[in-house]
């Protein structure tokens, strides 16, 4: 506590952003499900399983820089011999049976099919993000966990070892393994594990800054400033992992509507991006291909490449020219 009452960012017993606010609304809440009862399959969600691929993980050289989308917004990332577990979603994303059902298809990982990790990066405490039957069942394959303020107490609940337990503030960094930093940067979201504590613990974004790759993962963010600070502090940027799924006008502060998200890849101005956080719940009211078709017509542009590979596809982490195919067209 000493530490977050000395953060910058709380206040008033809670966590803010930087530049823009949004209390959680029980209106757009119940909207939602109305829309998710109402909405004809194949819109909101599809009628048929998803297309995925299994590649087992264990099997994997270590000295393969790849990156695999377990889905919605679960990555493992291994890069120069270590190996990253990213807000890991494999057996629940609610404590409510009846809300965030996976898209048929989707369900391909389990927490058996995840090999030993060296860190566990959490952005934020939501449980699409963190899965605690998933995380127990991982306890005994983690070396570190890397998160923000307050998000450690979860961990230390749930008995993980104090220890190997790493909370940072925005802008403070850590120093890895085989001269890797991780930098913890702004996000502009929220947090809580259920409706009544929100905001105690802190949302953030990470850069990797490995010897061969730069890699950027923005956690659940709305668009704002934080992206054009971002992309001064770091020109090199190999890979922008960004959220772009789940908007809504009742939470356009959480997350990045459709027309900012190329305002985030010019702001960020990386290589090559990937849109994640999508395709595999419905979480808000606009069709579930949508992120992936916008994303289509953005790669159109001359000098953006953004990546769609299909979960569970290895994406190769220094071959630029990689391909990927338009996995969702056909899938109603």
């Amino acid at each position: 506590m000493e530490r977050i009452e000395a953060s910058p960012n709380y206040r008033d017993g809670r966590f803010h952003n930087q530049s823009a606010e949004q209390e959680f609304s029980f209106r757009a809440f119940f909207e939602l499900r109305r829309t998710m009862r109402e909405t004809p399959a194949g819109i909101v969600r599809p009628s048929m399983p998803i297309p995925t691929m299994k590649t087992d993980l264990h099997q994997i050289d270590r000295n393969e820089n790849i990156m695999v989308w377990l889905g919605h917004a679960s990555l493992f990332i291994q890069v120069d011999g270590i190996r990253f577990l990213i807000d890991p979603v494999l057996v629940t994303a609610s404590p409510y049976p009846f809300f965030a059902r996976p898209f048929k298809g989707t369900e391909v990982y389990t927490p058996d099919d995840i090999p030993e990790i060296d860190y566990l990066l959490i952005t934020h405490d939501h449980w699409d993000h963190l899965d605690y039957p998933a995380v127990l069942r991982l306890r005994g394959r983690i070396g570190k966990v890397i998160c923000g303020l307050g998000v450690g107490e979860h961990f230390r609940r749930w008995r993980f070892n104090p220890d190997d337990i790493i909370e940072l503030d925005w802008n403070e960094n850590v120093t890895l393994v085989n001269e890797m930093i991780l930098h913890v940067l702004p996000a502009q979201h929220n947090s809580a594990r259920n409706f009544f504590r929100r905001n105690r613990t802190l949302w953030v974004s990470f850069m990797l800054e490995a010897p061969s790759s730069t890699i950027y993962i923005s956690g659940d963010t709305g668009y704002g400033p934080h992206f054009f600070d971002i992309g001064k502090q770091f020109s090199n940027i190999d890979l922008a992992i960004i959220e772009f799924g789940q908007w809504g006008e009742g939470w356009r502060i959480m997350h990045i509507m459709p027309d900012e998200f190329i305002k985030a890849i010019n702001d960020l101005n990386p290589v090559r991006s990937f849109a994640y956080h999508n395709s595999k719940y419905t979480l808000a009211r606009h069709s579930w291909f949508e992120p992936l078709e916008i994303v289509t017509t953005l790669n159109e542009q001359d000098g953006i490449i953004i990546i769609t590979p299909m979960k569970g596809e290895l994406v190769y982490l220094n071959d630029f020219s990689q391909e990927f195919s338009l996995w969702w067209r056909g899938v109603n």
